[in-house]
C-alpha cells in the first residue's frame, strides 16, 4: 500500500492547513533543529509504517529529512499484514506497529530489535479509537449511541486479526455490550485507513477509526468524532523495531531514538497519538 488515497489527500490537504495545524509543524521542525548539526550524509530508511501513521508520519518525515538529511520511504499497511511480508524478507529498515504482538514476532524470529539493541520492542505512541460520520451522515448528531440507531444500518471496522485498532474496536463493542446489537452492520475493512475510507465515502455510516485519522486536515473538514471511553478497549501501545537486516542499522537507531525522545513525544497529542509513556 505504498501510494494509497488517503495519502495523496492529506498532502493536498495539508496546504490547506488551518492556522492551527501550522505552528504544530513548526514545534515540530523546532525540536529536532538541534540535529542539523550532526547531518550526516544524505540517506534513505525504509519504514514499514502501520496505516493509523498515514497523516502522522509524512510531516515527521518530512521534519526527520530538514534536519539530518535523511528521507524517510514509507510502506503503509495493517500490522500484521507488514509482519508477514517482513517476515518474508521484505527490505525495510523499520517497522512501526500499532501494537506490541507484531514486532515481538520479529524479534522472537531472530530478525529485529528494539532501540538500543534491546530484545523488546521500543513503544513509541498510544493510539486513541474515535467513531467518525461524515456531517450528512444520518449518525448526525454524533453519539456512541448512533451505533444502535436504526437509522445506520452500516458501520465499519478494521479486522481485529490484522490490525491493532480493529481488535481495539471489537474489544470495544464487547465492553459497551454492543457487540449482538450491531453484527449485522459491521462492515471489515483490511486496514484502519481503508475503514475510514468506507466511512468517508459513504459505504458506511459511521466508521471506528484512529484519532490520527479523524483530526486530519480532510476528516475533520468532512466529518466529526467521539471518543470510546478509554477503559472500553486494550491500551493500544505501538511499538517500533530496527529490522537486523537493515543496512542503515545505525541511522535507524538514530530516527527510533528521535521518535522516542521527550521534544517529539511532547508533541504527539497534535497528531492524535498520545506519548508512548
Amino acid at each position: 500500500m505504498k501510494h494509497s488515497w488517503f495519502l495523496l489527500g492529506y498532502r493536498k490537504a495539508l496546504s490547506q492547513c488551518s492556522p492551527s495545524v501550522i505552528p504544530l509543524v513548526l514545534i515540530v521542525l523546532l525540536c529536532i533543529g538541534s540535529l542539523t548539526a550532526h547531518a550526516q550524509t544524505p540517506k534513505e530508511l525504509h519504514v514499514a509504517a502501520a496505516s493509523d501513521l498515514q497523516p502522522v508520519l509524512p510531516t515527521l518525515a518530512a521534519a526527520y529529512e530538514h534536519a539530518t538529511g535523511v528521507k524517510i520511504i514509507a510502506s503503509f499497511g495493517s500490522s500484521a499484514t507488514l509482519a508477514q511480508q517482513l517476515l518474508n524478507g521484505d527490505p525495510q529498515d523499520i517497522f512501526l506497529s500499532a501494537d506490541y504482538v507484531h514486532p515481538e514476532q520479529l524479534v522472537a524470529a531472530g530478525l529485529a530489535t528494539g532501540l538500543k539493541d534491546s530484545h523488546d520492542p521500543t513503544p513509541y505512541a498510544r493510539g486513541i479509537l474515535v467513531l467518525w460520520a461524515r456531517k450528512d451522515s444520518p449518525a448526525q448528531p454524533l453519539t456512541l449511541d448512533a451505533l444502535t440507531s436504526p437509522k445506520v444500518t452500516k458501520i465499519a471496522i478494521a479486522n481485529g486479526l490484522h490490525a491493532p485498532y480493529g481488535f481495539a474496536a471489537t474489544r470495544a463493542l464487547e465492553s459497551l455490550h454492543l457487540t449482538d446489537k450491531v453484527a449485522s452492520k459491521l462492515v471489515v475493512a483490511e486496514n484502519i485507513a481503508q475503514t475510514a475510507q468506507f466511512a468517508e465515502s459513504g459505504n458506511a455510516q459511521v466508521g471506528l477509526i484512529s484519532l490520527t485519522i479523524a483530526i486530519s486536515p480532510h476528516f475533520r473538514e468532512l466529518g466529526s468524532f467521539v471518543r470510546f471511553p478509554a477503559e472500553s478497549y486494550p491500551e493500544i501501545r505501538e511499538c517500533a523495531v530496527v529490522l537486523k537486516s537493515s543496512k542503515n542499522h545505525s541511522a535507524a537507531q538514530d530516527f527510533l531514538r528521535w521518535l522516542t525522545s521527550n521534544s517529539i513525544q511532547q508533541n504527539l497529542t497534535g497528531f492524535g497519538l498520545d506519548p508512548a509513556n
